[in-house]
């Protein structure tokens, strides 16, 4: 039951693009601005550090913005949401703590997103042919085991979360 709340608060974070519009925004650090919101897509312009922007909207990890140069692309960890302080209250400390965000500006948390809008959920359709595609990467242990030697891998016990109750 606590899972599927968890899950339901955060499809409706990553879904949550449209409540972004229209928000100010503050450069963290140089970023380029992109014609649309790909890692590969053309450079349209340079965003300095501190440049105040307006957020128009979300798409995955990136904002769409318009600055005083142009209008294009930014990643959204590269803007705060809000106005630049150069120090902040304790409040605002806790608030950056749940952004992802805390101190000098530093990212302190990554997305983690793949950056399917609604649109792309509501028009996925099964495809088989992909799936088999998906399931050819698959290995078994002894294989993967040779990989991880020949690249010089080590593994690292860590504690499994408990199962969910």
């Amino acid at each position: 039951m606590k899972t599927m709340r968890w899950l339901l608060a955060l499809n409706a974070l990553l879904l949550s693009g449209a409540l972004h519009a229209a928000e100010s925004g503050t450069a963290l650090k140089s970023d380029d601005i992109k014609a649309e919101p790909f890692r590969d897509a053309k450079t349209v312009a340079k965003l300095a550090t501190g440049d105040k922007v307006e957020i128009l909207k979300k798409d995955g990890g990136w904002y769409q913005v318009k600055s005083a140069k142009t209008k294009g692309w930014v990643r959204m960890l590269s803007i705060r949401k809000g106005a630049a302080t150069k120090s902040g209250s304790s409040a605002s400390g806790l608030l950056a703590l749940g952004s992802g965000r805390a101190g000098t500006g530093k990212v302190v948390a990554t997305t983690g997103i793949r950056g399917l809008n609604e649109e792309e959920l509501k028009a996925a359709k099964f495809d088989e042919a992909e799936l088999k595609r998906a399931e050819s990467y698959a290995t078994n242990k002894n294989t993967a085991a040779k990989f991880a030697a020949s690249g010089k891998l080590t593994a690292r016990p860590f504690d499994y979360l408990p199962a969910p109750k």
